[in-house]
């Protein structure tokens, strides 16, 4: 018997006016959702056809009141951009929790990107300080844009953006694009990294994820009561800023799932007995944020996030009429 599935490109996505706060909210949820035991949401899983590139797939079913269900298949390749290509690709697919039957498929790098910079926008409601006014993103790409958006809606009074990028023009292109987001800041061009992490209220990197990093950003550089967000595992956070601080990550069976692989989070990297908290726990409200202090997180990106923000793709194009049927 035939049916029909719902495609969704990345065109229709930019029509629907999909604001960050609502992707947050949503993220959120999941979030909760998650931390309540609602749902299934193993690992992620991957193959590596290249050096530093990834190929992962991301299954999950949210139950109670949520009741969605879907993978995600993405891949990330950093030689991508040189050629042309965007650096993360993919596919996001829905589906009926009742028959497992596919209703929607769409574009998984909007879904990606947005739900990224919603879960450091998240991670930051409850760890951050709510009169923070100045933030410092290292890695000015597509994740830099969208937790920059996180941010504004974290933090009300921001007024202070530094931006570090090992390529000059990324970081122009950064400014351009966001300061009519953020037309009352001040956005600082950094030439060297020390500079652009030296006192910042709030550090977020955004480097490319690779398999042997340098961790370039010492603790020495960053002052105590920092909110540290590493979007980008362990490539550019050295393991002595998560050192006896409040270490909080996404999900805490998949950081330590990862981990036992042993290709991530080696070398000093927080152990499971070193997590003060997941983000489910946290929104979930069986754990409390910490406001002050030394605090920092890992935030991998997790399926929760996906099905949340497809969810929300979905059931906007659908009563705005957007998307095309496909008969399989």
């Amino acid at each position: 018997m035939a049916y029909e599935v719902l495609w969704i490109s990345a065109k229709e996505i930019d029509q629907l006016g999909i604001t960050m706060l609502e992707v947050m909210n949503a993220v959120e949820t999941g979030f909760a959702a998650i931390g309540r035991g609602e749902g299934e949401m193993p690992a992620k899983i991957g193959i590596h056809s290249r050096e530093d590139c990834f190929i992962h797939a991301m299954p999950c079913y949210l139950g109670g009141d949520i009741d969605r269900a879907g993978v995600k298949c993405v891949s990330g390749y950093p030689p991508n951009p040189a050629k042309g290509h965007p650096y993360i690709t993919g596919i996001m697919l829905l589906n009926d929790p009742d028959t497992g039957i596919p209703v929607a498929v769409m574009d998984a790098a909007w879904v990606t990107a947005w739900r990224t910079g919603a879960a450091s926008g998240v991670y930051a409601r409850h760890f951050g300080n709510p009169d923070t006014t100045s933030v410092t993103i290292v890695g000015t790409g597509v994740q830099g844009r969208v937790n920059l958006l996180a941010m504004m809606e974290a933090f009300p009074k921001l007024n202070k953006v530094r931006c570090f990028d090992i390529f000059e023009s990324s970081i122009e292109k950064f400014i351009t694009d966001m300061q009519p987001q953020l037309p009352e800041a001040t956005f600082v061009t950094c030439t060297d990294l020390e500079t652009a992490v030296r006192d910042a209220d709030v550090l977020i990197t955004c480097t490319p994820i690779v398999e042997t990093p340098e961790r370039s950003i010492p603790q020495s550089w960053v002052k105590e009561d920092c909110l540290v967000i590493a979007v980008d595992y362990d490539s550019a956070i050295h393991e002595d800023i998560f050192k006896d601080a409040n270490f909080t990550c996404d999900n805490r069976n998949q950081y330590v799932w990862t981990q036992e692989q042993g290709t991530y989070f080696q070398n000093g990297y927080p152990l499971p007995a070193d997590i003060n908290a997941d983000m489910g726990e946290i929104c979930a409200g069986i754990k409390q944020g910490v406001r002050e202090g030394k605090r920092g997180a890992v935030l991998m990106g997790i399926a929760s996030h996906d099905i949340m923000t497809a969810s929300l793709i979905y059931d906007r194009a659908t009563t705005a009429g957007l998307g095309t049927k496909v008969e399989l």
